[in-house]
């Protein structure tokens, strides 16, 4: 494993619609070596969520992991999730505020608008298919990684330019009224999987 480096905002492969792959590709020596990178580079940034075009590459693969994130110390846990040909699906209309930020797009963070509930189907990184429901936050940082798949920044998804905030601006005057505002979402995030 390795880390890799992490390509930032003007770098045009985070502006492509990344390749599927085939089954066989998936269990190939390159594939899962690229997986192990993404998940030791995500770790090693302290970042949420990982997409393959954020370290160069134009495929459709991210991870998703929260433990103990001194970033995100509110976000609730999500184990270790490889997931490969993501497809998310909304359940029902219900909405909320994210206030989000990118490791492409360097202390910068926005608030934009997030589906509640999600159905999430994937392949991981053994062949599995797998379909999951996701909701609250933890919902907001899957598509958030399902954008990187379909060339879409979180600045993209900005409604109100006013509210791009710096790191430091963001805990230091807005992180408590959001955090306030978004506390049911908080408290019903959860990640309910099952294998088809």
């Amino acid at each position: 494993m390795s880390v890799r480096e992490i390509v930032q905002i003007g770098h045009p492969v985070l502006r492509e619609r990344a390749r599927e792959l085939a089954p066989d590709e998936i269990a190939s020596q390159e594939t899962q070596r690229l997986i192990d990178d993404l998940v030791e580079t995500m770790r090693a940034a302290g970042g949420a969520g990982l997409a393959a075009p954020q370290v160069g590459v134009p495929l459709r693969i991210f991870v998703v992991e929260v433990r103990d994130n001194p970033r995100y110390p509110y976000k609730p846990a999500i184990p270790l999730r490889v997931l490969v040909n993501p497809v998310v699906r909304p359940l029902g209309d219900g909405t909320f505020p994210s206030y989000e930020g990118c490791l492409s797009v360097p202390n910068l963070r926005g608030l934009l608008d997030r589906h509640a509930d999600v159905e999430v189907s994937y392949t991981d990184r053994d062949g599995a298919e797998v379909v999951e429901r996701v909701t609250g936050l933890s919902a907001g940082t899957f598509q958030h990684e399902l954008d990187h798949l379909d060339g879409i920044l979180f600045v993209d998804r900005v409604t109100d330019p006013r509210t791009l905030t710096t790191w430091d601006e963001f805990r230091r005057r807005h992180e408590a009224a959001w955090l306030e505002q978004v506390r049911g979402q908080i408290a019903r995030a959860s990640v309910e999987s099952r294998t088809t």
